[in-house]
């Protein structure tokens, strides 16, 4: 019986009981089953669903709320003093020693809540959104912002270049111990070296 399917089995188990008047003992023992699969046979022909497990735990839910906080102040903050992803994850370290959250986790999540957030508040869609079309290589957009990180076991602050294309999406990050001019176009020759071309247009997001 060790290749039927569960229905399978307790359909058999079923009719033994039914027709041979075996007891749950002898049929644990005949189907090599534990007692309690024979019961749950006997009570109904249909198997119990399988628990899922529940789901893993993000290393962000922890902070999944004050970075709601912090979208929401923005609402009705000056463009100019809105967060940017990496000032979200920079605080995330600074204020809440929220060292084992990544950039991309907290990117993710922000450019999934941002929108979500402004319509519970019940601002409504992005204003003045207009879907963007763009050619493979045409543009791309540039990020330099500090970060905490721990280095060598000592909080540190560092800073992280982001260059994303703005057609694939596709993104390259380094990062630095200095934010000079010298870094920065390190990092843009660091990217463009390793995505093997040329971008025509580089907007910086960088307030």
């Amino acid at each position: 019986m060790a290749n039927k399917g569960k229905a399978e089995l307790f359909a058999a188990i079923r009719r033994d009981a039914r027709l041979e008047g075996m007891s749950a003992r002898a049929l644990a023992r005949k189907y090599g089953v534990h007692r309690r699969t024979v019961a749950q046979a006997l009570a109904s022909p249909w198997p119990p669903e399988r628990k899922k497990p529940p789901p893993r735990r993000s290393r962000l839910d922890p902070y999944k709320p004050v970075i709601d906080a912090m979208l929401r102040a923005d609402l009705d903050a000056p463009r100019k003093q809105r967060h940017t992803v990496v000032r979200i994850w920079n605080r995330l370290v600074e204020e809440h020693q929220a060292v084992e959250v990544s950039y991309p986790m907290v990117r993710d999540y922000v450019r999934q809540r941002r929108a979500e957030i402004r319509m519970e508040e019940g601002r409504g869609p992005v204003p003045g959104f207009i879907e963007q079309s763009h050619r493979p290589g045409a543009e791309a957009e540039v990020d330099f912002g500090d970060v905490w990180i721990r280095l060598a076991g000592t909080l540190t602050r560092c800073y992280l270049f982001s260059f994303r294309l703005s057609w694939s999406g596709k993104a390259v990050h380094r990062m630095f111990l200095t934010c000079s001019q010298e870094a920065f176009f390190e990092g843009h020759v660091h990217a463009l070296t390793l995505l093997g071309g040329y971008v025509g247009d580089i907007t910086s997001t960088i307030s």
